[in-house]
């Protein structure tokens, strides 16, 4: 019997498993020294010069990253129209208002030229989206920020450990004032759930840090093992509730030893999948450019004109032939609570690629079998 495929199963082995056992057995469940630890070593990944502060989700260390560059009612953020919708509801938690940009149809991205041409008196931030782990070119998104006063905060929920021009996304030289990272389920890491915002600016994470716990004065793995007593604090602000347990933490530091292992293996399978499908109708994901390298969170490929298929016949009969496929994404401004905020604008690059995108099988455990099922049912439905 043919085994199906999922579209994503994640690589936890025993040495995550006896992590977290570890941290239930020492008592510690919420935000402590697990906690502390993969905060410290997330920051050596990158350098050392940042500071990593360890959140629940992407989406919290999004939310945490705009309060803390100030941005706030009559402000406008430009953002992606191709993108999950977490990136732009931040901005309306804070009364902001998104702005959307259509993608560059080559590299799945925002680019400067668009982005200039969105921007308006009110614009505060830039938030570009990393693309399925491929780095949009900050180097010119930063020097179009830095002509006119603007942040950036980079969601780089796919894209890690993704590199532009050599550098790490995150790192100081990178480009961005904060960086979101996710480490959700079906991330090039996971911790089930939480994420990480990086930022070298010692204000913005001062504000971050104090924020994700209520507003309260003192880090709340300080106040029990500083001798102060742990009640002896002060709320100076109405924070949120965005910390990371010590569980999550803990399962998330194996995993992060492990990030380069993890993203070579996609990117033996993204390779393996080029060549397998480079003489069928299809556009192939795009790679990084030079200097850069992709992380390879998703393997999207778009069904060209000339296939004998639609993309929804083509994912119909892969799912009948027990391939699982998803769909990345149906661009925000299709979407009903954020069309009313682009009534008349167009995307013509993001509702072409809409239209034609699907994204395969590709994480760390798949098998060669898996993979050649893969190939041969997308070869078959495809005529190769």
């Amino acid at each position: 019997m043919t085994r199906n495929v999922p579209f994503f199963r994640p690589s936890v082995g025993e040495d995550e498993i006896a992590a977290v056992v570890e941290s239930l057995r020492s008592g510690w469940l919420t935000t402590g020294p697990q906690t502390t630890a993969f905060e410290a070593e997330f920051r050596e990944l990158l350098g050392g010069d940042v500071h990593a502060i360890a959140v629940n989700s992407a989406t919290a260390a999004l939310h945490l990253g705009l309060d803390a560059l100030g941005v706030g009612p009559g402000d406008e953020v430009i953002v992606p129209t191709m993108t999950f919708t977490a990136t732009a509801e931040v901005i309306r938690y804070l009364g902001a208002t998104p702005v959307f940009v259509d993608m560059d149809p080559d590299m799945i991205c925002v680019d400067a030229q668009t982005v200039a041409a969105a921007m308006t008196s009110r614009t505060k931030a830039i938030m570009p989206v990393h693309f399925a782990g491929r780095s949009c070119d900050m180097t010119t998104l930063r020097n179009l920020a830095d002509e006119h006063g603007l942040a950036i905060l980079d969601d780089a929920a796919h894209a890690l450990p993704t590199r532009h021009r050599g550098h790490l996304i995150g790192s100081r030289a990178a480009g961005a004032d904060v960086t979101a990272f996710s480490f959700y389920a079906n991330k090039t890491m996971t911790t089930g759930e939480g994420g990480m915002l990086v930022t070298a600016d010692e204000i913005i994470a001062q504000r971050a840090r104090k924020m994700r716990l209520h507003g309260i004065d003192r880090d709340v793995f300080d106040r029990f093992t500083n001798v102060r007593a742990s009640w002896a604090y002060d709320v100076v602000e109405a924070g949120y509730k965005y910390n990371l347990t010590d569980l999550a933490s803990a399962m998330g530091r194996v995993q992060l030893r492990r990030i380069d292992e993890f993203r070579d293996a996609r990117a033996r399978i993204a390779a393996r999948f080029d060549d397998a499908f480079g003489d069928l109708p299809l556009s192939l994901p795009p790679h990084a450019a030079e200097g850069d390298e992709h992380s390879w969170h998703l393997y999207i490929v778009q069904i060209r004109n000339e296939a004998p298929v639609t993309r929804d016949g083509f994912i119909q009969q892969l799912q009948e032939q027990g391939v699982a496929t998803s769909v990345h994404y149906r661009p925000l401004h299709q979407m009903t609570y954020w069309a009313t905020m682009t009534e008349g604008q167009d995307f013509p690059a993001a509702d072409a690629y809409f239209r034609r995108c699907v994204s395969l099988p590709l994480f760390m455990a798949m098998t060669e079998d898996e993979q050649d099922r893969v190939i041969a049912v997308v070869r078959g439905v495809l005529g190769g």
